[in-house]
């Protein structure tokens, strides 16, 4: 049986993928009236949501002047890979040894579909790669570590979508990076498992120093 969301974790997810894909653009000003309008949810939802995004750094909420989508410069994303890159190397380790045999089998699953992906279609992409952070943090089997690792990965979407520099090129590279951790990390191979998630990072500082000489890509998606 499939958990249905409750409506703010509806609210959060509508929210989330139009801040990730520009709909809603970097600095814009949101009112509640407006995200219940989008969303087609209550005040209580969207309130929640609000606060959530604003922990995950995707909002600011300014007093006496309101609600923004937050913005992320290459030097903030280079200062958020440092960190991403320790925690997703403690994560694998962790789900090499911790991973249940569902887990392990789930993680076969979606690297076929990973290997499988074709074409340019980023909110498709976005659900493979949200399936495969939720996997290997979950298959850690640590409370703390899965709070930690979410607003970063999700930052860090938002960022690399925004600056693709071809999208069916990256977006296939980064397919078979994803499949390369998942494939080790069900395998038990710890060390390859590390190694392929430190060349994901490396690949995502290289697209970020691409982002300081690219023209930045609006009304992506």
């Amino acid at each position: 049986m499939h958990h249905q969301p409750n409506k703010a974790d509806q609210a959060y997810e509508l929210l989330e993928e139009k801040i990730t894909f520009q709909e809603l653009a970097p600095g814009q000003l949101l009112s509640e009236a407006m995200l219940m309008e989008l969303t087609g949810l209550g005040r209580t939802p969207v309130r929640e949501a609000l606060q959530r995004l604003a922990r995950e750094r995707m909002v600011e909420i300014l007093p006496r002047r309101g609600v923004f989508v937050a913005t992320i410069s290459t030097e903030e994303h280079f200062r958020l890979l440092e960190l991403r890159r320790a925690m997703e190397d403690l994560a694998v380790r962790l789900a090499v040894f911790r991973a249940e045999t569902p887990q392990k089998e789930s993680m076969v699953e979606l690297s076929g579909r990973l290997d499988a992906f074709d074409g340019d279609d980023m909110r498709a992409f976005a659900l493979l790669l949200k399936s495969v952070h939720g996997l290997v943090t979950a298959a850690a089997h640590n409370d703390y570590l899965q709070l930690a690792m979410a607003p970063l990965q999700a930052l860090s979407r938002r960022f690399w979508f925004a600056h693709l520099p071809d999208v069916t090129t990256h977006l296939a590279q980064a397919a078979r990076m994803h499949s390369a951790i998942l494939q080790a990390v069900a395998h038990g191979d710890e060390s390859v498992a590390v190694a392929a998630s430190h060349s994901l990072n490396d690949y995502l500082i290289d697209v970020t120093y691409q982002a300081l000489s690219a023209p930045r890509r609006t009304g992506i998606g």
